[in-house]
């Protein structure tokens, strides 16, 4: 009855005042309120500071600058060779596998369109589908800056707006088509081994999106969708390394990847399972069959 209720609850909340009102809080330099903040969701979350930069809570101004903290260095290493895929993020894997044609699973008993998920473009989709995809959720205790998990050159970005429901395995289970209804950020990017889109999906309280080659894409929210083209060589061709840092969620949510089909193999992936940027998410089919 109380899941029920938290779940109900959040189609009548007004999802975005909300979140834009926390995120002006989290964005605020409120001394010793914002420490106290800070204080309070560590003890609560039990996150580990000590892999971060700045380990005390009074070294962060903003609860957004704790929240979009930096590791020390090395404390994320790769260590997949390359004809591996790597994690993208710190997180959680929520589901993993095929797409079947136009059709991504949620939960049970829940699917949800590619084609409306990635901003409702058939252009866009079409290569995916048949494909494989991954959805990896980032707890509150999480690292929330999100890195690219191989070569790649962007080509496409698109802002979709959308709902704010919460992203969370509860949420997840019981709301239909959650992450093709929530607000969220689309990156298409051009692989050696094919095409890979990365959507950074909103939730409830994700105050903002931030990507490393636009800055903050939401908000402002809008109230259609929008499209961005990158060339994809010269001098204002944005490329990125594996591992390269792509974006940041402040405050957190869901990442999922799509790839061309024949694109990867998943091997020990499943729902459940603990993601740790740097490790082994996949294998390329290309290489791996050289």
């Amino acid at each position: 009855m109380i899941d029920w209720l938290k779940v109900k609850t959040q189609y009548i909340l007004p999802k975005h005042l909300l979140s834009r009102a926390v995120g002006g809080l989290a964005s605020a330099q409120a001394g010793w309120l914002t420490t106290s903040l800070i204080k309070v969701f560590i003890k609560h979350f039990d996150v580990d500071m000590s892999e971060a930069v700045l380990e005390k809570p009074e070294d962060f101004a903003t609860f957004n600058d704790f929240f979009t903290r930096e590791l020390k260095p090395g404390i994320r290493p790769v260590v997949v060779p390359p004809e591996q895929l790597a994690h993208p993020v710190d997180g959680t894997v929520s589901q993993a596998g095929d797409i079947r044609y136009d059709s991504v699973f949620q939960a049970k008993g829940h699917d949800y369109s590619l084609t409306a998920l990635l901003g409702g473009r058939p252009d866009i989709a079409e290569p995916f589908k048949d494909g494989k995809f991954a959805t990896i959720y980032l707890s509150p205790r999480d690292y929330h800056r999100i890195h690219i998990p191989c070569d790649a050159t962007l080509t496409d970005m698109l802002y979709v707006p959308g709902e704010l429901f919460s992203v969370n395995p509860l949420t997840t289970k019981n709301v239909p088509g959650l992450f093709a209804r929530n607000e969220r950020v689309v990156a298409i990017f051009e692989t050696q081994h094919g095409k890979m889109a990365m959507v950074l999906v909103g939730a409830t309280i994700v105050a903002s999106i931030v990507t490393a080659w636009e800055g903050t894409v939401t908000p402002p929210v809008g109230k259609s969708v929008q499209h961005w083209t990158y060339p994809r060589d010269g001098e204002n061709a944005v490329t990125l390394k594996r591992a390269e840092e792509m974006g940041m969620f402040k405050l957190g949510s869901t990442v999922i990847l799509c790839f061309e089909p024949g694109m990867i193999d998943f091997n020990d992936v499943e729902a459940g399972m603990t993601t740790r940027l740097g490790e082994h998410l996949a294998t390329f089919q290309t290489m791996a069959n050289d």
